[in-house]
């Protein structure tokens, strides 16, 4: 897990206070900023009617998603996959020290990296900081 800055720490602060659910795991994506709380929680980190999401989007003005978190290196596709979403990768693949998502066609790779690849650029920071991989995306 890499080092958490103030501005994670005030996102996640704020789950807590409008949800009451713990994690540790805050990050941004493609603009929007991703939770990632226990399996268990995940609903009641939504709340009834997706309100607690509602009402954090509205404090902070940008949107957020609440994903379950990873329970090692066996989740990894799942959880690459709810991160990039809509976005569906052909595989993903951990082996060697290195994630690979194989795109699928020029579109979803092109969606993946992003314009001067910012996007990538993210995702490789998210999967480094969570399972100290590097990433590949073919």
């Amino acid at each position: 897990m890499g080092v958490i800055d103030m501005t994670a720490m005030r996102y996640i602060n704020l789950l807590d206070r409008t949800s009451r659910v713990k994690t540790r795991k805050c990050f941004v994506h493609n603009g929007v900023i991703f939770f990632a709380v226990n399996r268990e929680e995940v609903s009641k980190a939504i709340g009834p009617s997706a309100v607690n999401i509602r009402r954090i989007q509205e404090q902070i003005g940008k949107k957020i998603r609440i994903i379950r978190e990873d329970e090692g290196v066996e989740d990894i596709k799942r959880f690459i996959e709810d991160v990039v979403s809509p976005i569906r990768p052909k595989a993903v693949e951990a082996r060697d020290g290195c994630v690979t998502i194989t795109a699928g066609n020029n579109q979803n790779k092109a969606s993946l990296i992003g314009r001067n690849k910012r996007r990538f650029l993210e995702l490789k920071k998210i999967i480094h900081d969570t399972y100290n991989l590097d990433l590949k995306i073919i």
